[in-house]
């Protein structure tokens, strides 16, 4: 069929479902002229004429009242049996046409109980065809056969159609899965990031503050520089929040003021701010360095950003180390802090917040391994571990 008599078909249901019916109509008379035409006995032709359109008008209502059309249709196909026809598939088409949509339509028990009935009246029908008695495979199983073939295409297109619906409803609902679970992610991404910008920062700007307000009479100097120092820290603050917050924008929205995500080579900032906030900082780099993917350089800053946080927030003594190794596979960073004599260092436990969290989970995104955890002679240590070449990317040269 065409796609423009395709295009007819759906804007005109009940046209087309005329003419299949009067098509259908056609070939059943016809059927009834032909059978009445080759038996011996020629039987009635208005009467089975007549039950013909009646079988065919009753497939009308076949969508809506399957049962009732399949018990029409069948009454009207052993009146012609009874009197005398044939039951060939051409006289039997209202009646097989009616047992697919019943097979189709109908719950599975209703569907095989009317197609039993139906097969067993045109069975016992065939008995009353007095020219074909020595042939009951004509007037007895070959109908009731068709019979059942109609209603088994009829279950097979419903299991079919349910199988479908089925395979579609699991494509739904695993699409939603799949978004939902993006979402979830992007959201913990989207956390994890202000979690670091906001607690890096702050704590720098507070350590900050304080150290200003502890030397405002022993050493006015200092605190001025330390206070002058500190709208860099909030600035610096300010821009990585806004590049952040500009994740959450839409893809129409100007982007060209937001700043590049941080990476291994701020580095040397991050040392600054420390060093403003009073937290000595000293960096070893070992091994020859290597371009790190975007992500990856992010992940590196941020968990070399976050342990010094928790040094600032956590440690007793004001100094902490970072070393940053590279070998031909993996990239690992330790951070270490040691602890007055006699006085252990409180590392972050249950309760103080999200940094050891964020850094696992960064890790475990990248396809690393991470540690963290008291040193056997005292101060605490973060070492992470980061692959360089990921099984999804290749080598680099």
């Amino acid at each position: 069929m065409s796609t423009s008599w395709q295009r007819r078909a759906a804007t005109r249901p009940q046209s087309v479902e005329a003419t299949a019916l009067a098509v259908l109509s056609v070939f059943t008379v016809s059927g009834v002229v032909v059978t009445r035409a080759v038996m011996p006995e020629a039987p009635e032709l208005w009467p089975g004429v007549a039950l013909s359109v009646v079988a065919c008008a009753a497939l009308y209502r076949r969508q809506d009242r399957p049962l009732p059309v399949l018990a029409v249709t069948l009454l009207c196909t052993m009146g012609q049996g009874a009197l005398g026809y044939l039951l060939t598939p051409l006289v039997m088409g209202p009646l097989l046409w009616a047992q697919y949509t019943a097979s189709v339509r109908t719950p599975r028990r209703a569907a095989r109980n009317g197609a039993l009935a139906a097969a067993a009246g045109i069975a016992v029908t065939g008995l009353f065809v007095p020219s074909f008695h020595d042939s009951p495979m004509l007037s007895i199983v070959n109908p009731a056969a068709w019979v059942l073939m109609s209603a088994a295409f009829g279950a097979y297109v419903r299991v079919r159609r349910e199988y479908a619906a089925a395979r579609a409803e699991h494509a739904d609902r695993r699409r939603e899965e799949e978004a939902r679970h993006r979402v979830i992610q992007e959201r913990m991404r989207i956390a994890r990031e202000l979690h670091d910008v906001v607690a890096h920062h702050l704590t720098l700007a507070d350590a900050q503050a304080g150290t200003a307000a502890h030397l405002a009479r022993a050493d006015p100097g200092k605190a001025l520089e330390i206070i002058g120092r500190l709208p860099e820290t909030t600035a610096a603050a300010l821009r990585e929040l806004k590049a952040t917050v500009g994740l959450l924008r839409e893809d129409t929205d100007p982007g060209h003021d937001l700043t590049p995500a941080p990476g291994l080579g701020q580095l040397p900032d991050l040392v600054d701010a420390c060093s403003a906030a009073g937290l000595e900082v000293s960096v070893t780099v070992e091994g020859p360095s290597r371009p790190l993917t975007p992500v990856l350089d992010l992940t590196a800053y941020r968990i070399v950003q976050e342990a010094l946080t928790n040094v600032s927030k956590h440690a007793a003594t004001r100094t902490a180390r970072v070393r940053v190794a590279y070998t031909p596979h993996h990239l690992t960073l330790t951070v270490t802090n040691d602890t007055v004599p006699g006085r252990p260092a409180p590392g972050p436990g249950p309760g103080r917040g999200f940094g050891l969290l964020g850094m696992r989970e960064r890790t475990a995104a990248a396809g690393g391994t991470f540690h963290a955890g008291h040193r056997p002679r005292g101060g605490f240590e973060v070492v992470c571990t980061l692959p360089l070449d990921r099984p999804d990317e290749s080598p680099a040269s």
